[in-house]
């Protein structure tokens, strides 16, 4: 495997980068302080905007690593960060990792997510050289299950309370995933 670490990737409406601590501001605003938002996340709001500038700068250093791929969601319409994509976790070994992201509310439901999943699958079998990407949802949360859908990942099962949510109930998590040879689309980027 090639790795490169977090690469500006450039679309249609996005611009895919490293976060900056000059993000900030737009990370509190946009996602980090919503309840909605983090309703089915493994954490809770910032609630300040110095945790989510501690936590920026956490990122950044993390970016030294080339096995670190953490990209903000910047819309060109409007300049503003408004979301993450990342890479969970990585097995060289088995050449396949695990995506996640979040978005503000209020660009939910226009693509903009899939564009994104759609790039970043692109960059990491075709770059980086990867064989499978996965991701994971509450079933309870079928919006994150139709981006997944949408950017060409197969349903390949249900895991039946497979974790606790915050209000202490079980989740059943949906798993998508995608093969390097299912890849078909050419790059968006």
């Amino acid at each position: 495997m090639n790795h490169v670490g977090t690469v500006t990737i450039d679309t249609e409406r996005l611009i895919l980068r490293k976060f900056e601590v000059l993000d900030a501001q737009n990370m509190f605003d946009n996602w980090a302080n919503s309840r909605e938002v983090c309703k089915f996340l493994s954490w809770e709001p910032h609630g300040s905007v110095e945790t989510t500038k501690d936590i920026l700068a956490r990122w950044m250093e993390a970016y030294q690593n080339s096995e670190r791929y953490h990209w903000a969601i910047v819309l060109k319409e409007i300049g503003e960060v408004i979301g993450s994509l990342s890479v969970i976790t990585l097995s060289e070994k088995h050449q396949n990792c695990e995506l996640g992201y979040c978005m503000g509310e209020q660009y939910w439901g226009k693509g903009i997510m899939t564009e994104a999943v759609k790039a970043v699958i692109s960059f990491l079998f075709n770059e980086v050289g990867f064989h499978r990407l996965y991701a994971g949802h509450d079933t309870l949360n079928p919006a994150s299950g139709k981006v997944m859908q949408k950017s060409g990942m197969v349903l390949e099962g249900t895991l039946r309370h497979n974790k606790v949510r915050k209000d202490g109930s079980f989740a059943d998590g949906n798993i998508w995933a995608i093969l390097s040879d299912d890849w078909k689309t050419p790059d968006p980027y």
